[in-house]
């Protein structure tokens, strides 16, 4: 009997060595994950991808992860060579969100988000409009007369064309009664070049996730005029667009796909070692250090979701004259 026992269980041992075994039968070693991250360092997809992959290793869901930072086109770009290089790799991850589906819309790119695997929403967070410290303009109200007497003179800098906060800028046009095709916006490839539009006062006024200028808002060089959100930030003193009488409400959400071609199980695999990750403290930290708001979203649920995204982007930048 003990024979047999020992046999069998050599047997599930050599079978677990090559692989054969079902997932749940063999304890999984935590992956090496590569993260594509289709924008240039410093903005919010760089913030996300590099918080999720520090949240993979602390969780003990990943064993390293490695990015590659691939920006330009909305993330249209990095998305073609995700699609290309990672088809069927069940240890590939890419961060996305909102922005990638305006530059799609706008952009019309010959690649598709369908060439790429939907796992799971992290984030949602909302845009903050600031000016330059020593801007002559002082608030959203000034920004709004000046483009009423001149809409090109006032600069709106912010991510690639068709983000969420192009979509605002065109939006806040449009509800103060200036045509929103005439609005000078000024699209960056990352977070960074934003950034240093703003405070070299290349641009009148810059629009970004909430993270990207916290740093510049905390120490006097930008001056926030006004956030997206529907009602003020926990914890941050700046007045949303509608309690100026703006009726603009925007959200920028953020998330995770995984490569073309992998198996219902692998996505599942992925999908929970994501949500791993999001149950760490690394991650909890991120959130609140960057002021992003938790939105988990996964499986069909969120396939669905992006879905509805992208149709009613199509109609807001329809209505605002963007496309």
């Amino acid at each position: 009997m003990t024979m047999r026992r020992d046999h069998f269980l050599k047997t599930l041992a050599a079978l677990a060595a090559a692989g054969v075994l079902p997932l749940p039968a063999r304890a999984q070693a935590p992956a090496n994950l590569k993260m594509m991250i289709p924008a240039n360092p410093g903005g919010g997809w760089d913030l996300t991808g590099r918080a999720l992959g520090k949240a993979l290793q602390d969780a003990g869901a990943a064993a390293s992860v490695s990015f590659d930072n691939k920006g330009g086109a909305a993330g249209a770009i990095g998305l073609a060579q995700f699609a290309n290089a990672s088809k069927g790799d069940p240890h590939a991850l890419m961060v996305m969100g909102a922005v990638m589906l305006g530059g799609i819309i706008t952009g019309k790119p010959p690649v598709s988000l369908n060439q790429a695997t939907p796992l799971a929403r992290l984030t949602s967070e909302y845009n903050v409009f600031v000016l330059p410290a020593n801007s002559p303009l002082k608030s959203m109200a000034d920004v709004i007369e000046q483009m009423k007497r001149d809409p090109g003179s006032v600069k709106w800098g912010g991510g690639s064309r068709g983000s969420t906060e192009h979509i605002a800028a065109a939006m806040i046009a449009r509800a103060v009664g200036v045509d929103p095709s005439k609005i000078n916006y000024v699209a960056f490839r990352g977070g960074g070049e934003a950034i240093a539009a703003v405070l070299g006062g290349n641009v009148t006024v810059g629009g970004s996730g909430y993270s990207e200028f916290a740093e510049y808002i905390k120490t006097g060089r930008m001056r926030p005029i006004g956030v997206t959100s529907e009602t003020r930030l926990k914890g941050i003193d700046v007045p949303t667009l509608k309690e100026q009488g703006v009726d603009v409400v925007i959200g920028n959400w953020r998330g995770v796909y995984g490569a073309g071609g992998i198996t219902p199980e692998q996505r599942k695999a992925l999908t929970d070692l994501v949500v791993k990750a999001t149950r760490s403290k690394s991650w909890a930290e991120a959130l609140e250090r960057n002021g992003w708001t938790p939105a988990l979203m996964v499986g069909a649920e969120f396939e669905a979701f992006v879905d509805r995204e992208f149709a009613s982007l199509r109609a807001v930048m329809a209505k605002s004259g963007m496309i």
